[in-house]
């Protein structure tokens, strides 16, 4: 449930040496289902909110700063 929370308020989640990342963008902020991004080096995908979770725990991705948005995707 934390992880949610935090992914709620825009936290970013990823491992800078693998330049993988998970995060909610600014635009989803206040949608009912919001949809989450997944990156992996140059790629991007949309993802849910049970992907993002999984993803998060299998790659072990911590709160982190993102390379061009910062510490928070809001």
């Amino acid at each position: 449930m934390i992880r949610e929370e935090q992914l709620r308020r825009g936290i970013i989640f990823g491992d800078r040496h693998t330049a993988e990342y998970v995060y909610m963008p600014g635009s989803e902020v206040g949608a009912e289902h919001p949809v989450y991004v997944y990156e992996a080096g140059t790629r991007r995908a949309d993802i849910d909110l049970g992907e993002a979770l999984r993803l998060i725990r299998v790659r072990d991705l911590r709160p982190t700063e993102h390379p061009l948005l910062g510490q928070t995707s809001c």
